[in-house]
């Protein structure tokens, strides 16, 4: 997991927590897979937070 500084995040996402889209200039949360890199996903870091209380990883 990486967190992005607003500074860092120069393009939209979609957040898969919330389906919105996480805009430029946005911090947020980057999750790579170690096993499947190319599965990386941004999300808001409140969505992550709850899908993790949830059970999902």
């Amino acid at each position: 997991m990486h967190k992005m500084q607003p500074y860092q995040a120069t393009k939209e996402y979609l957040c898969p927590g919330c389906n919105q889209e996480i805009r430029p200039g946005t911090g947020h949360l980057v999750v790579v897979p170690l096993a499947e890199p190319g599965m990386r996903r941004h999300w808001h870091t409140p969505c992550l937070e709850r899908a993790r209380r949830h059970g999902v990883r």
